[in-house]
């Protein structure tokens, strides 16, 4: 299909049953069979594979109460293994960044890519082929939703994950035949920035599909669900109009950044890896949220052939959830001091926060928080860079020592982050 000059298309990938598929790429015994993935100290269902979901497991099922549902039907139940699923997202997001310089990693499975210039490109044939190598390489599964908005991609995702036989994992939607037909079939409480209470107030108002919410009044739209309501309409009608700084309660925050120039430097990145800290824990205030968990990674330039080339990165859970710049700072240059090697020319760093939760809802531990002094201190720090620019305070880095173990008896090996859980491989002899 002939595009015009300068036609931008956002896609979405999303890695399918992203816990259950991490879980059966080291272990193929659990094809075909329910899983679900357990909250922290074994608590309740966070994560369902298919199979599962057809059992009728509802999402928090109580461990306890489905111990004997689970047994009678042979589900596989699996304590929630964070560094292997961290690990596993970095080396997704690292080859979805080969296929275009504009990624925004939208959480743990989820990534927006923006294609500009792809004019001449079958965008179709071109997804497909991401979608393929990504499962080549790393054994995750992906859908993957094209469109000219971010929310039209997210439509047409879910149109991928959900007709898998006819679509193959990848829905294009180019055309105002498909935009009105996909946003038809879709309930207006599904809908990507749609909540529960705006749901609600759309079906009082005799709205119940995606097409009825964006044929409404910008007034109405407006009054109702303020601006972000009316951009988020606009975006649905194809107008591209949600940019990722202004989506609400994201599942993962990052920011990497490509260095000026090739650093040899430890400090040099230290440096750069204080600053990425400092914006992911203010935007996790900012959204009023905190993180479990820290991706660090670290890599060369790949277009010099001339010099030795080194990539890494290292996920690991923190012994609270926290929002503080402090204690953020001081887990990710831990990261970076593990996976940082002397003789490389590096190029690229950042860090990604995930396991987000609301900080006024936060589950406190009998024994290790996050230092509560650091609350007022990032308040009124905050305040002063909205006032006065956000570099005007800054932080520096320190260790912390602190250890905490969570109740994880099903635990699966971390395959990918831990030299003593790597798999083995028996190998028998056989004659010619």
């Amino acid at each position: 299909m002939k595009r015009e000059k300068g036609t931008k298309f956002y896609a979405l990938i999303d890695c399918n049953n992203f816990y259950a598929s991490c879980e059966r790429v080291f272990n193929p015994s659990l094809e075909n069979r329910p899983i679900i993935v357990l909250s922290n100290n074994d608590g309740c269902c966070i994560a369902r594979s298919n199979e599962a979901k057809a059992l009728g497991i509802p999402m928090g099922a109580p461990y306890f109460e489905y111990k004997k549902f689970f047994a009678e039907n042979n589900v596989v139940v699996q304590s929630s293994n964070y560094a292997l699923y961290g690990d596993m997202s970095s080396r997704v997001m690292n080859i979805l960044s080969r296929y275009t310089d504009n990624i925004e990693i939208y959480s743990i499975d989820e990534a927006f890519l923006l294609f500009e210039g792809f004019e001449h490109f079958d965008l179709e044939e071109y997804a497909k082929t991401i979608k393929n190598y990504v499962f080549r390489a790393t054994g995750i599964p992906v859908s993957i939703g094209i469109a000219k908005s971010k929310a039209l991609a997210k439509a047409a995702n879910r149109v991928a994950k959900k007709f898998p036989e006819r679509t193959q994992g990848v829905h294009v939607i180019d055309t105002e035949e498909k935009r009105t037909k996909v946003l038809n079939w879709i309930k207006v409480e599904d809908v990507w920035g749609i909540g529960s209470r705006y749901a609600k107030m759309l079906e009082f108002h005799k709205v119940g599909t995606a097409l009825e919410f964006a044929r409404l009044p910008d007034d109405f739209v407006r009054q109702k669900m303020t601006i972000v309501g009316l951009r988020l309409k606009h975006d649905l009608m194809g107008k591209p109009s949600i940019q990722m700084e202004e989506v609400q309660n994201k599942k993962g925050i990052a920011c990497t950044r490509s260095f000026p120039r090739m650093y040899t430097e430890f400090d040099d990145i230290a440096e750069r890896i204080r600053t990425f800290s400092g914006v992911c824990a203010r935007k996790l205030r900012m959204q009023g949220s905190d993180c479990a968990i820290i991706t660090v990674f670290l890599r060369t330039n790949a277009f010099r052939n001339d010099l030795p080339q080194y990539g890494r990165s290292v996920c690991f859970k923190l012994p609270f959830p926290t929002n503080s710049t402090i204690e953020i700072t001081q887990y990710a240059l831990k990261g970076l001091k593990s996976i940082f090697k002397e003789g490389y020319h590096y190029k690229k760093a950042g860090i990604m926060v995930m396991a987000l939760s609301p900080t006024l809802e936060k589950q406190f531990s009998l024994f290790h928080n996050s230092d509560a002094r650091h609350r007022p201190i990032m308040k009124a720090i905050d305040r002063i860079n909205l006032l006065n620019g956000f570099d005007l305070v800054k932080f520096g880095g320190m260790d912390l020592k602190k250890k905490w173990k969570m109740n994880r008896n099903r635990l699966s090996p971390r395959y990918t982050s831990n030299i003593n859980d790597i798999i083995t491989i028996n190998a028998i002899e056989t004659k010619a």
